[in-house]
C-alpha cells in the first residue's frame, strides 16, 4: 500500500489525525505526481483546504500550469474566495490547453456576480476554440435563461441535444420545458416535459407537466399528473392546491374540497389553501365551513388581505355587521393599503345606524373609489339618506356621466336639485 492509498485508508476509517501526519509528509517533500493524485482525490473526500494547499504548493514548482491554476480555482470556488479564483483563472495563457476551462469557470462566477456581459465573452471566447464542445452551448444556455432570453436560451439548449440528452445531471428537455412554461408557452412546453419524462421519471420534472398542463388549459390531463405525483409521494405538499384548481375547473367541486382537505392534513400551516377551502365552501353553499377555513387562514397571517375582504363579504350577505367591524380591528391590515376595508366598515357602519362614523368611512373611502361606479351608488343613497342633498347630486351626476342613459339617475337628479334650496 502507498501513501496516497493509506492516506484514503485512515480518511474512510475516520482516523483524521494519523491521515494527516501522512499527508503533511506528502506535502513538505512528496514527489509533484503524489502531490497532485492526493489533490484530486482530497477535493472528491471534501478536504478543500489540504487540496487547496498541494495545488499552491505545485504552482510554486510550476507557475504558468494552466491545469493547476484551474484546480486551484475550483478549490476557492468551494470555498467561497471567487476574488482568488478569479486571479489564478486570468493567469492561464490562451495557449494552454486549460484555457477554455479556464474560459467558463471565468464566465460562471461572472454570471454569478451578474456580469452577464462579460460572462457571455468568455463563454463566446470558449465556443470559438472548441466549436463542438456541448458544455459550452449548455452554459450558454445557462446564462440566458438566468436573464430571461428565452428564444437564445432554446437555441442553446437545442444545440446541446444535438449531441446530449443530459448534462451534469440536468434533463436538457426539462430545461426547455421549464422556460417555455416560465414564458407562457405552455402547450409548445408539455411536449419536452413529456420527452423529460420518457428519459427519467422525476417528480419535480412530473409537477411541472401537471401545472403547465392546468396553465395551458388541460384540466383533465393536470388532474391525471397531480395524482400521478400523490401516489409516489403523498407529501408532496405543493400538488393539493393546483390539483384542487384543475377539479374546480372541471366543476368537481366535491373533489376540490376533499383534496383541499388532504392538503390540509399534509401542511397545517398552508394559508392558501385554507382560503381555496374556504372558497369552494362558499361554492357548495357551506357558510360555516367557509368562515371557519377564512379565519384558519387569517390566524396563520393575519395580514391576509384577500381572505379578510372574502370573509367581509360574507359577512356583509349574512348581514352580520358587527362581525364585520370587529374582523377589521383584529386584522393587521392597514386602511390606506386595503381601501376595501373602509367600504366594508363604512356599510357596516351604516347599516348599524351609526351614521356620523359612516359618513366619515364613506369620505373617506371616496378618496379611493371616486370613479368606482358600485362605491359612488353606495356613496350617493347613503347621502340621500342623511338629507345631504347637494352633495348627493354630485355624485348622481356623476353616475350619469358614467351611465348617460340611465334615466332613475337622470330622475333623482331632477329630484335632488328641485329640493335645494333657491
Amino acid at each position: 500500500m502507498d501513501i496516497i492509498e493509506k492516506i484514503l485508508a485512515l480518511l474512510e476509517k475516520g482516523q483524521q489525525q494519523e491521515a494527516l501526519i501522512e499527508y503533511k509528509k506528502i506535502l513538505n517533500s512528496g514527489s509533484a505526481e503524489e502531490k497532485f493524485s492526493l489533490a484530486e482525490e482530497l477535493f472528491q473526500f471534501g478536504f478543500i483546504d489540504e487540496a487547496k494547499a498541494l495545488y499552491e504548493n505545485l504552482l510554486q514548482a510550476y507557475p504558468d500550469e494552466g491545469e493547476l491554476l484551474v484546480l486551484l480555482a475550483e478549490t476557492c470556488i468551494e470555498l467561497g474566495d471567487e476574488d482568488q479564483a478569479m486571479l489564478a483563472l486570468e493567469k492561464v495563457t490562451p495557449a494552454d490547453s486549460s484555457y477554455p476551462q479556464a474560459l467558463l469557470l471565468l464566465a460562471d462566477l461572472y454570471q454569478i456576480n451578474g456580469l452577464y456581459e462579460v460572462s457571455e465573452q468568455k463563454l463566446k471566447s470558449a465556443k470559438q476554440l472548441l466549436p463542438d464542445e456541448v458544455v459550452i452551448d449548455f452554459a450558454m444556455g445557462e446564462l440566458y435563461a438566468e436573464q430571461g432570453k428565452v428564444t437564445e436560451a432554446i437555441r442553446a439548449y437545442q444545440a446541446v441535444l444535438l449531441q446530449e440528452t443530459e448534462i451534469a445531471g440536468v434533463i436538457i428537455h426539462q430545461r426547455i420545458a421549464d422556460i417555455l412554461s416560465s414564458s407562457g408557452s405552455f402547450e409548445e412546453a408539455l411536449p419536452h416535459y413529456e420527452q423529460a419524462l420518457n428519459e427519467k421519471l422525476e417528480i419535480n420534472t412530473l409537477f411541472g407537466y401537471a401545472f403547465t398542463a392546468l396553465q395551458a388549459g388541460f384540466n383533465r390531463t393536470a388532474i391525471e399528473k397531480f395524482n400521478e405525483i400523490k401516489s409516489l409521494d403523498p407529501d408532496y405538499h405543493s400538488l393539493y392546491l393546483p390539483l384542487a384548481k384543475a377539479y374546480e375547473r372541471e366543476e368537481q367541486l366535491l373533489q376540490s374540497f376533499e383534496t383541499v382537505k388532504e392538503g390540509i392534513r399534509q401542511d397545517e400551516f398552508n394559508k392558501d389553501l385554507f382560503f381555496y377551502g374556504g372558497k369552494i365552501a362558499l361554492k357548495l353553499a357551506e357558510e360555516d365551513e367557509a368562515e371557519r377555513l377564512f379565519r384558519e387562514a387569517l390566524a396563520l397571517d393575519p395580514a391576509f388581505t384577500e381572505a379578510a375582504l372574502t370573509l367581509n363579504k360574507l359577512f356583509i350577505k349574512q348581514e352580520r355587521y358587527e362581525n364585520v367591524i370587529d374582523l377589521i380591528k383584529e386584522l393587521d391590515i392597514q386602511e390606506e393599503e386595503e381601501p376595501q376595508l373602509i367600504w366594508d366598515e363604512a356599510l357596516a357602519l351604516q347599516n348599524l345606524e351609526k351614521y356620523s362614523h359612516a359618513l366619515n368611512k364613506y369620505e373617506h373611502a371616496y378618496t379611493f373609489f371616486k370613479n368606482d361606479h358600485e362605491f359612488l351608488n353606495d356613496y350617493g343613497y347613503f347621502l340621500i339618506e342623511e338629507g345631504k342633498n347637494a352633495k348627493a347630486a354630485e355624485i348622481f351626476i356623476k353616475l350619469l356621466k358614467g351611465d348617460p342613459s340611465n334615466e332613475d339617475y337622470q330622475q333623482m337628479i331632477e329630484r335632488l336639485t328641485d329640493e335645494l334650496p333657491k
